[in-house]
């Protein structure tokens, strides 16, 4: 057991890395904005030039670790997230703001290409190492990525009082315990034993895909949508708070504590209770759109500021239902040797939700209803679609509930 909590821990801290790299930056943007003279849109680019490099080099790091190791792609990520902290750190000592920020950029781009082998490579380990426990292992694994959005702003905050750059510099102490416990207790487990050239993988791959895509398409839709929604609402609420109620500092970062600390208590319940079947796993993910969708509505009809932070704290409550159920179905879909890419593939969509969520909602910004009209439309769209897929099997839970209640 004691073996157990220790990779266990260990495995957390990548999501707790890539988490840092948005998430402790969200509520001290408008700070660096100021700093640096920048627009709107290119405040959310910090966000978005993290994510986007990740997004893109994911499914290939998916095959690289399905090739030669989960292990060693995920310390050489580490190192790469800590030379891109260092370089973003230093960027502000750059007297130049045009330099700073383009500098900034260059660092935020490195640490992008290194997260790309946290989360996602984590969610394959699980499944790798862990057979009896997986589904209560990966929910944990949500819990230590939503307990590090709760932590997140308020180190940040922290680390920016004295100056905005200070917060990069947190990074590289985290990567550099994560790099620790991953090489001393994290074994080498062998991934995909069969060492395919690219082009043969390829095909196995696209054999696997077309065969479970009904399956594996809307939870890829479903998690990078909720994704979207979260950042966008993360990066609308850094600002609204600040320039509307007068909130910054340290304040400012105990405001996030609500929205991602119920987020965090929901994937805990949920990681205890799922089991790696489709009729619990829907059940939850039903609940988790319904209510996700019912509190985007309310929040159309009313904006001051208690019942915004309410439903708001709600709706990311409701995401602990929906991604945990999410990471145990794609997680749980696939062999060991084809899960890196498969999960891989399912952090691309969640990277890109978090890229552009942040820079779509800076333009949705000018109008209170807007910002709360579209998400509520994108959430119920990607919630049909994904009932429309799994029709089957949301017909007989209904008719279930039914015969329940007779």
């Amino acid at each position: 057991m004691k073996k157990e909590s220790l990779l266990t821990f260990y495995i957390g801290l990548l999501p707790f890395v890539m988490v840092l790299g948005n998430s402790m930056l969200i509520p001290i943007l408008p700070e660096i904005q100021r700093s640096l003279n920048l627009s709107g849109f290119e405040a959310g680019l910090i966000l978005s030039m993290f994510s986007i490099p990740a997004a893109i080099i994911i499914p290939f790091i998916g095959f690289l670790s399905d090739r030669w190791g989960r292990r060693l792609i995920i310390l050489l990520s580490l190192l790469l997230v800590i030379l891109g902290s260092l370089i973003c750190g230093l960027s502000g000592l750059i007297p130049s703001n045009r330099t700073s920020f383009s500098v900034l950029l260059t660092g935020r781009i490195i640490q992008g290409f290194g997260a790309a082998g946290t989360t996602p490579l984590a969610m394959a380990l699980v499944g790798d190492i862990f057979n009896e426990n997986r589904s209560k292992v990966l929910g944990v694994l949500e819990v230590y990525n939503g307990a590090s959005k709760v932590i997140a702003p308020v180190l940040g905050a922290l680390a920016a009082l004295k100056f905005w750059f200070l917060a990069f510099f947190l990074f590289p102490v985290t990567a550099i315990v994560s790099y620790w416990g991953i090489k001393k207790y994290v074994p080498k487990v062998e991934s995909g034993k069969d060492f395919f050239s690219l082009k043969k993988y390829s095909i196995k791959i696209v054999k696997i895909f077309n065969k479970k895509r009904n399956f594996l398409i809307p939870l890829y839709l479903s998690g990078g949508i909720s994704m979207f929604v979260m950042f966008g609402m993360l990066y609308y609420l850094s600002f609204l708070i600040e320039e509307t109620y007068n909130i910054d500092g340290f304040f400012k970062g105990i405001t996030f504590l609500f929205p991602l600390g119920a987020m965090t208590i929901v994937s805990y319940w949920t990681g205890k209770r799922l089991k790696a079947n489709r009729e619990e796993l829907n059940k939850l993910h039903f609940l988790g759109n319904i209510l996700m969708v019912g509190c985007f509505i309310v929040l159309i009809l009313f904006h001051s500021f208690s019942l915004l932070l309410f439903f708001i704290t709600l709706a990311f409550g409701s995401m602990g239902f929906i991604l945990p159920s999410i990471n145990t179905a794609v997680t749980s879909s696939v062999q060991d040797s084809e899960r890196g890419f498969v999960v891989s593939l399912y952090g691309t969509f969640r990277f890109l939700g978090v890229a552009l969520g942040p820079v779509v909602f800076e333009g949705w910004m000018d109008e209170a209803e807007r910002i709360f009209i579209y998400p509520a439309l994108i959430l119920l769209a990607s919630f049909l679609y994904f009932v429309f897929r799994n029709r089957k099997e949301y017909f007989s839970m209904i008719q279930l509930l039914r015969n329940g209640q007779k």
